[in-house]
């Protein structure tokens, strides 16, 4: 193993050390894209039980007891409650932002080795075939044992590249898309915790007569029904009567 490691150059030792950084990172990710370390199934439980202010100071309990980005999420929607829907909608967006970006910390490393690796596998190949091809030419055409033995050691570089890119890539997409599926559960909670404490208006779930077609039948405002006899007294003054 050493011997092919030497046999590499100089880009072999950096590829070696790409591979140490990009198992630190998966292994790193693995554990902390969790869904437990995310989204406990107590809090989730906990949300689902709520009903009234007890049950609120509950669910604040709990998400104190177990920090996560869940947890953060509903403690600092349920501190916005004195604000409107919208302005804690909006605040929320912001630490959302925050937590899908600590979520995807580590995945950039990832996602440069996925793309350098080869390309210094490539550069290794190239600067061993430069190398063999001079010292080769020095000395003598006719032995292409030694030129195939030359060439089989430059590909090594090309060949580590592509067996730390391939696993790399594959975690890269992998907890990418967790990380997209743990998001839209991080806003389906905080949408079901602002759905029971901002219910719609009453005003709201009753649609004006106008809006369903039925025009004409809205009833005249009480203060226009029937006018006072103050009323009638100017009316009769101002026509001259």
């Amino acid at each position: 193993m050493f011997e092919f490691l030497e046999a590499g150059g100089p880009f072999m030792w950096l590829l070696l050390t790409m591979s140490v950084v990009a198992l630190t990172y998966i292994i790193e990710r693995g554990l902390a894209l969790r869904w437990r370390n995310v989204v406990p199934e107590q809090v989730a439980t906990t949300l689902n039980q709520c009903e009234n202010e007890n049950d609120l100071a509950t669910l604040q309990t709990v998400c104190r007891q177990l920090p996560s980005p869940a947890s953060r999420m509903l403690l600092a929607a349920m501190d916005q409650f004195a604000y409107t829907k919208a302005e804690n909608i909006e605040a929320l967006q912001t630490r959302a932002r925050r937590e899908i970006s600590t979520l995807e910390s580590g995945l950039v490393v990832i996602e440069v080795i996925v793309g350098s690796a080869p390309l210094l596998g490539l550069v290794g190949t190239l600067h061993g075939l430069i190398t063999l091809f001079g010292d080769f030419g020095a000395a003598s055409m006719a032995d292409h044992t030694s030129l195939a033995k030359g060439i089989s050691i430059a590909l090594n570089t090309t060949l580590t590249g592509l067996l730390i890119a391939i696993p790399s890539l594959i975690a890269w997409s992998y907890y990418n898309k967790k990380v997209e599926t743990m998001a839209i559960e991080l806003e389906a909670l905080c949408d079901d915790l602002l759905q029971r404490y901002y219910p719609p208006s009453a005003h709201a779930s009753q649609p004006l007569a106008y809006a369903s077609g039925q025009q004409g039948t809205l009833e005249e405002p009480e203060s226009f029904a029937e006018p006072s006899a103050t009323g009638k007294k100017a009316r009769r003054k101002r026509d001259g009567r």
